[in-house]
């Protein structure tokens, strides 16, 4: 089945006091992994390698959520695809069927000299390895104007969940010939088409509720983005005045915002009383691993394209957007994906088990309309110097209709066994 095989290319319920950690003594134990973070990444990994060891090793998953709302998808719940119960899924299958431990605690720093994880109550975890899979942090300074304390009246919605649900009751609440303005994100950031995604499934609902009289306006940092031909395509086709992108030469700098009166400074208009102003921030890896010293000066961290180890300690594996994984983008496929290699290799560490060479995949899954679906994706392998692209594909711009709709197709069943494969 379709979601199966995307899938396998691709490729918090207990009190922390319970796993304070003494010095290890590795002779009498199990080896240990911990995983900080419960996305695509982290889940998948500690999923695998407590299943794949067959508990020969100790998998503690530290994640302080008792549920995960995915990103991937989440323009769905924007464009009355899918419902917010369909974007979240619990941990709880992880702990019952595999014996992973889920500690529901903030991880607040790596003990790198100690092996050991810090949680926010002060205890600590030990680990003879460790996953880190931590996604984003936004650089709240990087668009003039807004800040942490705006992201409720000018959300960013970049991190699945309340900030979702926000962003949907603003776009609801639009009025037909009302204005919204997305600042779109300077590279790199999590999942290059998602703005773009996103815009078209506002402006679906838009127009399908009878308010295609209002205007999307995109603000872009760069001067081209992902599937651009694509979604050009199928804003003029689908949503013709709704949409209108606007690039860095045109909108000559993002100045400031003022969240007060909902306006937008640039260097060629002002643009006042917006009913929905979505700031998407620059962005870097999640504090904790830059806390730790494993990012460089990009704000992101470098690792083994061979197993998705840390370059800086070959006893941590980074995982997903917070890695610097060469040729594949910040995606949860790729995530995903990186952390079967990840979890591979590690198992093979700690038990002597067989070993296969780092494959590794990605595909990104696009709705730009009611059945009208564009992908980008590609095969990646381990090179000397980052992960390297193999192959890659890019939708057509003059594919049928009945194409597009089994893409479509494609799309939904990816996300069924992609979040099968992460939480059963």
């Amino acid at each position: 089945m379709i979601n199966r095989r995307h899938v396998l290319i691709g490729g918090s319920a207990l009190a922390a006091g319970s796993v304070l950690s003494a010095p290890m003594v590795r002779a009498q134990g199990k080896p240990k992994v911990v995983v900080i973070g419960g996305g695509a990444g982290g889940a998948t990994a500690a999923k695998y390698i407590a299943k794949d060891s067959k508990g020969e090793i100790e998998v503690t998953l530290i994640e302080p959520k008792e549920a995960y709302t995915t990103c991937f998808h989440s323009n769905l719940y924007l464009g009355g695809f899918k419902t917010f119960d369909e974007i979240t899924h619990k941990y709880d299958k992880l702990v019952s069927s595999y014996g992973i431990k889920h500690v529901r605690q903030w991880a607040n720093a790596i003990d790198r000299d100690k092996k050991q994880v810090v949680l926010a109550d002060g205890s600590r975890v030990a680990y003879d390895r460790l996953v880190v899979s931590p996604g984003i942090d936004l650089k709240y300074d990087s668009v003039a104007g807004w800040g942490k304390e705006h992201e409720e009246v000018m959300p960013h919605a970049w991190q699945a969940g309340p900030q979702t649900q926000i962003l949907k009751k603003q776009l609801d609440a639009v009025k037909d010939g009302q204005t919204i303005v997305m600042i779109a994100p300077p590279n790199p950031y999590r999942c290059p088409p998602g703005p773009y995604e996103r815009v078209s499934m506002m402006a679906h609902a838009l127009k399908s509720s009878g308010r295609g009289k209002a205007r999307i306006i995109i603000l872009d940092p760069k001067e081209n983005f992902s599937k651009q031909g694509l979604f050009q395509q199928a804003w003029e086709k689908y949503y013709p005045g709704l949409v209108e992108w606007l690039g860095p030469k045109v909108h000559d700098g993002i100045k400031s915002v003022d969240p007060k009166t909902m306006t937008v400074v640039t260097g060629f208009e002002t643009y006042k009383n917006c009913a929905l102003v979505n700031v998407i921030p620059a962005q870097r890896a999640g504090k904790i691993v830059i806390d730790a010293g494993l990012a460089n000066q990009t704000g992101f961290c470098p690792i083994n394209p061979e197993n998705m180890a840390s370059a800086s300690d070959p006893n941590i594996f980074i995982l997903g957007d917070a890695s610097i994984a060469g040729d594949m983008p910040k995606s949860g496929f790729s995530a995903n994906s990186q952390a079967k290699v990840a979890a591979l290799m590690i198992r093979g560490e700690l038990t002597k088990s067989r070993t296969f060479p780092a494959r590794y995949a990605n595909t990104c899954w696009s709705l730009v309309a009611p059945d009208d679906t564009v992908k980008v994706g590609g095969r990646y392998e381990p090179k000397p110097d980052k992960i390297t692209a193999a192959e890659t594909f890019l939708s057509k711009l003059d594919e049928t209709p009945e194409h597009r709709k089994q893409v479509q197709t494609e799309n939904i069943g990816w996300y069924a066994g992609i979040t099968a494969d992460m939480f059963t």
